[in-house]
C-alpha cells in the first residue's frame, strides 16, 4: 500500500487515542462511545473512506476527461486523438459545466467502498503480521507491507467493481446517441437497472482489470515511493517536505504506468454493450488487450496517460 495509505491509517489510529482521553471538554458519553473496541476499529476505514470521497470531489472532472480519452477511436487505429483540452470543451459544448460531474454519486460510492475496505484490510493484515513479527522478535519489513498492499487492494476492488461500473456506464452515456442513451438518474438507478437488465453477474463485469489495476498501482505507489525517498534522503540536501513531494511525484508516475493498461482495459469491458448480432465487443480481459493492440496499436493503452498521472500522482 501506499505512504498515503499507511498515514491515513495511522492518523486515524492517532486521532481514536487523542479522543479518548479524558478531558474537561469530551463527556463522560463520547468518552465510552470512542474507547467502543467496536468504534476504535472502525475508525481507520470511516476516515479513509472520508478523505477518498474528498479526494473524488476534487478529481472527479480529471476523471470524467480521462474516461473519454480512453474510449475515443475505439477500433480504429488511426482514430480521433483529441487533447484532454478538447474533450473537456466537448463535454461543456454538448451540454453545460456540471457535466464534468458526470457519475459523482457513482465516485463517491465507489470510495466510500473501495477506500474505506482498503484501508480496512490493510490495517487487519498489518496488525496481524505485527502481532505474529512479535512472538518471533522480528520486525515488519517492506515484503510484508508489500503483501498487504496488494492484497487489501486486490479485494477492495472486486468489493468496489459494482460502483465502478456505473462510474463508467455513467461517463460514458454521453457519447451514444441520444435515442439510446439510459440517462440514469443516479449510481442507485445505473445499478439497479444494469442488474434488471443484464444480471447481478454485470455488475462485476471487468472485475479482472479492476483487481489487476488496484495491485499494480499499490504496487508503484509502495516500491517506487519508498526507494525515491530512501535515494533523496541519501543523495539530495532537499528538505524532508520537498522530497516528499518528489518522491510521490516519482511514485506517481511509475504507479501510472504500471497500472494505466489496466485501467484502460477495464473502462472498456466495462463501457461494452452487446451489439446487433446479441454479442460483446469482448470477451474478457485478455481479449480486449489482443484486439487493441491489433486494432488500435500498443500506444493505445497509454492515450491520456497524462491526464490519468495528474489524478493518481496526488495519491501517491
Amino acid at each position: 500500500m501506499s505512504s498515503t495509505t499507511t498515514k491515513a491509517v495511522d492518523a486515524a489510529k492517532s486521532t481514536t487515542y487523542a479522543f479518548s482521553k479524558p478531558t474537561s471538554e469530551t463527556s463522560p458519553t463520547a468518552r465510552s462511545f470512542l474507547q467502543h473496541p467496536y468504534t476504535r476499529t472502525a475508525l481507520p476505514f470511516i476516515n479513509g473512506g472520508l478523505a477518498g470521497m474528498t479526494a473524488t470531489i476534487c478529481v472527479q472532472p480529471i476523471d470524467m476527461v480521462k474516461v473519454r480519452l480512453q474510449l475515443a477511436g475505439e477500433g480504429v487505429k488511426s482514430g480521433p486523438r483529441p487533447s484532454p483540452l478538447q474533450v473537456t470543451r466537448d463535454i461543456i459544448a454538448q451540454g453545460k459545466v456540471m457535466d464534468l460531474y458526470t457519475g459523482l454519486s457513482a465516485g463517491l460510492l465507489r470510495q466510500a467502498v473501495y477506500t474505506t475496505a482498503r484501508l480496512g484490510f490493510f490495517d487487519t493484515f498489518m496488525t496481524a503480521l505485527k502481532a505474529r513479527a512479535e512472538t518471533k522478535g522480528a520486525k515488519i519489513g517492506f515484503k510484508e507491507r508489500a503483501v498487504a498492499g496488494l492484497t487489501a487492494g486486490g479485494l477492495a476492488a472486486m468489493v468496489g467493481n459494482p460502483a465502478d461500473l456505473a462510474l463508467i456506464r455513467m461517463q460514458s452515456d454521453g457519447l451514444k446517441p441520444k435515442e439510446q442513451r439510459a440517462n440514469y438518474r443516479s449510481v442507485v438507478d445505473a445499478l439497479t437497472r444494469i442488474a434488471k437488465s443484464e444480471g447481478v453477474y454485470a455488475l462485476w463485469a471487468g472485475a479482472s482489470p479492476t483487481i489487476a489495476r488496484a495491485m499494480a498501482l499499490n504496487f508503484g505507489q509502495l516500491a517506487f515511493f519508498s526507494e525515491a525517498k530512501t535515494q533523496l534522503k541519501a543523495n539530495t540536501h532537499l528538505s524532508m517536505q520537498t522530497q516528499t513531494l518528489t518522491a510521490s511525484a516519482i511514485a506517481g508516475f511509475f504507479a501510472s504506468f504500471f497500472s494505466l493498461p489496466f485501467d484502460f482495459v477495464k473502462t472498456r469491458l466495462q463501457k461494452q454493450s452487446k451489439g446487433a448480432d446479441g454479442k460483446l465487443p469482448y470477451s474478457g480481459m485478455a481479449d480486449c488487450f489482443r484486439k487493441v493492440t491489433k486494432e488500435e496499436g500498443l500506444l493505445r493503452f497509454y492515450r491520456g496517460f497524462g491526464t490519468y498521472y495528474i489524478r493518481i500522482a496526488p495519491h501517491a
